[in-house]
């Protein structure tokens, strides 16, 4: 119901836009394409991915990695796997979906996607050479550790 009311809106304004400056509009439209193009790629990549390793792993196997029943061994793993991973952030909300309906649990899941939404060890070179290295290893560790603070709420909370 939700998705029909957004959907909704979203036409109206767009009719709106396009009644208010056809020209405006349609350079939108024409931005939004080409930035879908450019995130179509690494989208369909990632879920390739994501999909090769669900079938290879099996609800069981998931659920011992990073089950409820894996405790913090198993937030560990999920946070290490996240900080080092490179996602985008809305692949990672369907990985994490994916994840959960396979056996994963709420705490694992938890560190996974907050690790790799905050902590990135692959774009580390990058983000220290715009705020040094020691501010680039201080918001990472921190962010590393929150992740875990992340855990135990989510797992509290829902587990």
């Amino acid at each position: 119901m939700t998705s029909y009311i957004l959907y909704s809106i979203a036409i109206v304004l767009f009719i709106l836009s396009f009644i208010k400056d056809k020209s405006k509009t349609k350079k939108a439209i024409i931005k939004a394409l080409k930035s879908f193009e450019n995130i179509m790629p690494q989208f369909l990549s990632i879920i390739i991915i994501v999909g090769i390793i669900l079938s290879l792993l099996d609800t069981e196997t998931i659920s011992k990695l990073i089950g409820s029943q894996s405790g913090f061994l198993g937030v560990l793993f999920s946070a290490i796997v996240g900080s080092t991973v490179l996602m985008p952030t809305f692949v990672a909300f369907s990985t994490a979906d994916a994840l959960l309906k396979s056996g994963a649990g709420y705490a694992q899941v938890a560190a996974l996607v907050s690790t790799l939404t905050l902590v990135g060890v692959m774009t580390f070179t990058l983000e220290a050479k715009y705020i040094g290295k020691k501010a680039a290893f201080v918001r990472n560790f921190i962010a590393f550790l929150f992740s875990f603070l992340v855990a135990f709420f989510i797992g509290v909370m829902l587990g």
